[in-house]
C-alpha cells in the first residue's frame, strides 16, 4: 500500500553530531540494563539504587519503569500478550534512542517472554544490552505483594498475571545474575555497577 502514511517513503536522517561523539561528551560508553523478573522482584528497587550510584559516578542516566511509561508512552495498552508485545517493542525503541544519545539506560520491566527481550537486544548495536536478571522465588514475590496484585491474581480478579496465569521465561543466559533472596540491595547495585566497570562501560 503507499501514500501519505506508507514508510516506503520514510528515509532515516543521519545527523551531523554522532553517537559517538555524543557518548565521549558524557565519558562513558551507551548501554540498555534490562532489569527483568517477576512483580515485586525488586527490579524497580534495584534500578533505583543503581541509578542512585551512578549518578554519584557523574554517569548519564535514565530510568524507564513498567508503571510511569503505562501512564504515558503507553497508556491504553492493556495486559493481554498481544499488548504485553506492543509494551516492550515500544520501550525497547525509546531505549534505542536513549543510547543513541550516549547514555546509560536502566528499563525495569517484568517482560516475561524471552522472545521480546531478544528483539529489543536484537535492537542494539553490539554490547549496547545488558540483561539483568532479578532472581527473586515467587513465595518471597507474593510475600512483599507490594501493589496487593498477587492476592487480586489468585482470586482470578487480574487476568494474564505473570507467574500466576501467565509464564515467565527466565533468561538462560543473563550478563547479570542477582539472588535477591541472598545479597542485599545494596549488594545487588554493587554488582552491576562492578559489571559496568569491568566491563569499561562507566570508569
Amino acid at each position: 500500500m503507499s501514500g501519505e502514511n506508507s514508510t516506503e517513503n520514510i528515509v532515516w536522517h543521519n545527523h551531523q553530531v554522532s553517537r559517538e561523539r555524543r557518548a565521549e561528551q558524557k565519558a562513558q560508553k551507551p548501554v540498555v540494563l534490562w532489569f527483568t523478573g517477576l512483580s515485586g522482584s525488586g527490579k524497580s528497587t534495584i534500578a533505583n539504587a543503581v541509578d542512585e550510584l551512578l549518578n554519584r559516578n557523574s554517569n548519564h542516566t535514565y530510568l524507564l519503569d513498567g508503571d510511569n511509561i503505562r501512564m504515558g508512552l503507553n497508556k491504553g495498552l492493556g495486559f493481554s500478550e498481544e499488548d504485553r508485545v506492543e509494551n516492550i517493542r515500544r520501550i525497547g525503541e525509546v531505549c534505542k534512542l536513549f543510547t543513541d544519545a550516549g547514555m546509560i539506560v536502566l528499563s525495569a520491566f517484568v517482560s516475561p517472554f524471552t522472545e521480546d527481550r531478544a528483539k529489543v537486544r536484537a535492537l542494539m548495536q553490539a554490547n549496547e544490552f545488558v540483561e539483568v536478571f532479578v532472581d527473586t522465588p515467587l513465595e518471597i514475590c507474593e510475600q512483599r505483594d507490594p501493589k496487593g496484585l498477587y492476592q487480586k491474581a489468585r482470586k482470578g480478579e487480574i487476568p494474564n498475571f505473570t507467574g500466576i496465569s501467565s509464564p515467565y521465561e527466565k533468561p538462560e543466559a543473563p550478563e547479570i545474575h542477582l539472588k535477591t533472596d541472598e545479597v542485599s540491595i545494596e549488594a545487588a547495585a554493587q554488582q552491576v555497577l562492578h559489571y559496568l566497570r569491568t566491563h569499561n562501560y562507566i570508569s
